[in-house]
């Protein structure tokens, strides 16, 4: 592949995952706002996450690996705290953080180049291209977005039209 070539995929792929990421941030709002405050902290039993703690799991994976891992930030993240919380924050205390975290992404990936695409990063652990980083935060995202979803159709009885 020439390196136009290489410039338009790179262009493309970042603007596809900017666009991804704003859009699954839509539906996690959406779902948040249809959830009362014992929704949001809902479990049925101990191994199941609460939605509020998917946001702050959301928020600090994003943060950790975009953020940090590939924008140079420095990390001081927490998981196990993300999962162990069971303080009913309000719903916007979470929305907020994960708001600013998923705008400080969307600056790192818009200065990103093709070339910086394929340098390597460790996070946590792991040695792997900005590209594997960014394709990674999307697919956890996805993943926790669709649980996200779930919770809420389970929690409302609605369908959310996504």
């Amino acid at each position: 592949m020439n390196p136009p070539q290489m410039d338009a995929l790179a262009t493309e792929f970042i603007t596809v995952t900017r666009a991804e990421l704003k859009e699954k941030l839509q539906q996690i709002e959406a779902c948040v706002a249809q959830l009362t405050a014992e929704q949001l902290w809902d479990r049925r039993h101990e191994t199941e996450n609460a939605v509020g703690n998917l946001l702050l799991h959301l928020r600090g994976n994003v943060q950790q690996w975009l953020v940090c891992g590939v924008g140079g930030h420095s990390d001081n993240r927490d998981r196990d705290a993300e999962f162990a919380d069971r303080v009913p924050t309000p719903a916007e205390d979470l929305l907020r953080p994960l708001r600013e975290t998923l705008a400080g992404v969307d600056a790192v990936l818009a200065g990103l180049s093709a070339k910086d695409l394929l340098n390597t990063r460790q996070i946590q652990g792991r040695k792997l291209t900005v590209l594997h980083a960014i394709y990674h935060v999307v697919e956890h995202l996805s993943g926790h977005v669709g649980q996200i979803i779930w919770a809420t159709k389970r929690a409302t009885g609605r369908d959310l039209g996504f």
